[in-house]
This record gives C-alpha cells, structure tokens and sequence, in this order.
C-alpha cells in the first residue's frame, strides 16, 4: 500500500486516485460556484485554509498535471461569457454582486482540487485528504482480500462437489435406465388395460343383446301359455 509520502512523489499513483473526489466533501465541504463545477484560486485557498499565493505557487509548478485535470485559464471574450453566465446565478444564489476578474481567471474543478491536495504540503487540510483517501484504499483492499478468500472457499466447496458428482454420474445414468425401463413397462400396462377395457365393453354389449333376447323369449312363453289355457 503507498505511503503519503508516495503520493506526493508519484504522479502514476495521484492518476491512479484522480476518481475519488468524493474524498474531498468527507474531509470538508467544498463550496462551488453557482455553475456546481468550478472554484476559483481563493475558493482552493479558502478549503485548505491556506493564502492564496500558496495555491498560486503550486499551480504553476504543476501546471500541466492540473490542466489534464480539469483547470482552466479563462480571458478575453471567453472570460466575459463566462461572467455573464456566472451573473445571474451567483446573485439569485447568494444575494450579492458577482466579483468579476479583471483581465483572467483560473478555475478549478473538483479533480483540481483533489489532485491539489495530493500535492500541498503545508496544509492540515490536504494532510487529511491523502489520509482519507489512503484510509479507504486499504479498507476497500481489506475487503476485497475477505471477498477473495471467501470465493476462493467457494471455489474449493464447488470443486468437491464437482468430485462428487462425477463419481454419482455412474449411478445417476443406471437410475436413469431403469426410470426408462419403468415408463416403458408402465406404457405398456396402460395398452393391456386398455385393451381389457375395450373388451369389457363389448362383452357389456352382448350381455345387454342376451338380456333383450331373452326379454323377449319370456314374453313368448308367456304368450303361449295363455293361448294354451283358452283352449
């Protein structure tokens, strides 16, 4: 895990931290211009409660490094559209007259200011900052090496089971055969019962024919008898 001493020294390792911005309203709250994405140099000061000059100094030591990150060096018409933008907002916000930079103004955004605080020595500040920020690093490493156990025990409980199975496949495909074998015979019952259904119907048929015919030959006897008698 870097150090903070680290982090002042390396510009690979501030890159590899420029996301978490987020870090900066943990420490201290960090008040925007009315547009909700820049600062201004006495905004920057006014976080890390240091003067101006201070802030001043490290930018145009680390001009580039800031300008990849979001600062900007406004003037000319750019500048006056950026006033006239700012003017409104800033009197509906706060109730006051818009302070406009004579000639230039440098903004900030919030990837600036983070990459500041990785950068400024002399303020208490950015000390908490980088140790904040280094702070949840590790607890986000703590956790990923608990997630990375656990999934390897996961790992380890599937292989088992992957052993297991193979060693139930054998068993599984005779069980298997003989479910088959079961439907097969089973099929073939409900066939016979079938069959023996359809035959009891026609033996229900002929028993209900014998009946009629037999009606039939009682009433004839009985015809016959009282003929018999009348004679």
């Amino acid at each position: 895990m870097p150090t903070e001493l680290a982090l002042l020294e390396s510009r690979a390792l501030r890159v590899e931290r420029m996301g978490r911005v987020d870090v900066l309203d943990k420490v201290k709250s960090l008040v925007m211009l009315p547009d909700g994405i820049h600062v201004r140099t006495e905004d920057v000061a006014r976080y890390f409660e240091v003067s101006t000059a201070s802030v001043r100094k490290l930018t145009d030591r680390h001009q580039q490094e800031f300008t990849e990150n979001g600062m900007r060096l406004l003037h000319g018409s750019e500048l006056h559209t950026f006033h006239s933008d700012m003017m409104s907002l800033w009197t509906a916000e706060r109730g006051e007259s818009y302070p406009q930079a004579a000639t230039r103004l440098r903004l900030y955004t919030r990837r600036t200011v983070l990459n500041i605080a990785m950068l400024l020595r002399d303020s208490d500040i950015a000390r908490c900052v980088r140790t904040y920020l280094l702070d949840v690093e590790a607890d986000l490493r703590t956790r990923y090496d608990s997630l990375d156990r656990r999934v390897t025990r996961i790992e380890s409980c599937l292989a088992g089971v992957g052993s297991a199975l193979q060693e139930l496949g054998p068993v599984l495909c005779r069980m298997s055969e003989r479910f088959d074998s079961l439907d097969r015979k089973l099929e073939a019952t409900h066939q016979v019962v079938g069959a023996i259904g359809v035959r009891l119907s026609d033996v229900s048929q002929d028993i209900t024919r014998i009946d009629a015919r037999m009606d039939d030959f009682v009433h004839q006897l009985k015809e016959l008898r009282r003929r018999s008698r009348r004679r």
